[in-house]
């Protein structure tokens, strides 16, 4: 039987073909671990087609601000493309739009898993281990227990993971990639800052 799936291969595997953290997963697990077999699997499901553009640099774009109605959020999103004429599309500022809006309504902490510090990560992980044990989990399941609310928490607070408020059933990762095979350049959300008035950190 095989052992559970590591944050680390998934990380690995994400890197390697840009695909969703949760369709690494299942990759991984389609395939026992074998990285090299989870690659393959994604490519013939075609969730890495992106992968070549993505190699590329994007250092174009637009910073796209929204405020929300009442002036109450407000948001600032650099969005990055290869070339000025597409930071001009319609398309690429329909994108940029959407993301804002999406930040505005979800206050996503990070953009993706990897932004996340060791510093803020650390805490977590024994937070999620200390809970396990308290509702009296085996101390051998605690760290499948850790991961699996370690990927619940990256759905939550990576805005790659986030379920698209407009369309719940894509993800703004997968709508990342839809726009970049529609569009023809690679694409990406680079960070964002959110305001919301009376915050206090």
């Amino acid at each position: 039987m095989a052992g559970a799936i590591s944050a680390a291969d998934v990380k690995k595997l994400r890197e390697a073909t840009g695909a969703a953290m949760l369709d690494c997963k299942k990759a991984l697990e389609q395939n026992d671990g074998d990285l090299a077999k989870a690659e393959n699997w994604l490519k013939e499901k075609g969730l890495s087609a992106v992968n070549k553009k993505a190699d590329r640099v994007a250092k174009d774009g637009r910073v796209e601000v929204y405020i929300h109605v009442g002036n109450r959020v407000a948001v600032m999103a650099e969005i990055n493309c290869e070339t000025d004429f597409v930071a001009k599309t319609d398309a690429f500022q329909e994108f940029a739009h959407n993301v804002a809006i999406h930040i505005a309504m979800a206050n996503p902490k990070y953009v993706d898993a990897t932004g996340i510090s060791a510093a803020d990560l650390e805490p977590l992980k024994e937070e999620f281990r200390k809970q396990a044990l308290a509702e009296g989990k085996a101390a051998h399941g605690v760290d499948k227990i850790v991961e699996g609310k370690l990927s619940k928490y990256y759905q939550e607070a990576c805005l790659l993971e986030q379920p698209f408020i407009k369309n719940e059933d894509v993800t703004i990762g997968q709508m990342l990639k839809e726009a970049i095979a529609a569009i023809g350049e690679n694409i990406v959300i680079r960070r964002f800052i959110r305001y919301e008035l009376g915050e206090t950190n």
